[in-house]
């Protein structure tokens, strides 16, 4: 057993378990947070992507000893609200269909669009790969990655046209 720190969802955390244990399963059954989901243990189904330090990754082969001092976003810390651009999408498209794949596809995607937030077709699909999505939603994981970009575009120019409040109360 080894005392490990590390943040989840911007709050410090502090587990005692194996070093080698992998980060899905602290997360599930250490820390209690059940939208990661357990696809295939060997990082080839994506159902288990997580943010670490900002970066799609699989959970399911990460040691929690790998993430000792570094920021894990679940998908339950994506946004607390629910209005995350990529999470707006899939909701106004209705992708899901089980929804088994959806928390691993949604983390991807949001991993994506942070780095590149008007991606092309292909650029979507090679990212997208190597998450698997048994219901076959291909097309519609797509049209909603569009989808939020095109909210975060909308989003962004509001933001940049809003005038703070110190020039408002000058005018």
């Amino acid at each position: 057993m080894a005392e490990i720190k590390f943040s989840v969802n911007g709050k410090p955390q502090t587990v005692s378990v194996n070093p080698k244990m992998p980060l899905l399963w602290v997360i599930r059954d250490v820390l209690g947070m059940t939208g990661t989901k357990f696809g295939c243990g060997i990082a080839q189904c994506g159902a288990c992507t997580v943010h670490i330090n900002g970066q799609a990754q699989r959970s399911c082969i990460t040691p929690v000893s790998n993430v000792a001092g570094r920021t894990v976003t679940t998908i339950e810390g994506l946004s607390a609200d629910s209005s995350h651009p990529v999470q707006s999408a899939w909701i106004e498209l209705d992708v899901p269909q089980c929804g088994y794949c959806q928390s691993g596809q949604i983390m991807a995607a949001s991993s994506l669009l942070a780095k590149n937030p008007k991606p092309t077709d292909a650029d979507i699909d090679e990212v997208m790969k190597g998450n698997i999505c048994r219901c076959g939603t291909y097309q519609d994981l797509r049209k909603a990655i569009h989808r939020a970009s095109d909210i975060m575009a909308t989003r962004n120019q509001r933001a940049s046209v809003a005038p703070n409040a110190t020039e408002a109360r000058e005018v």
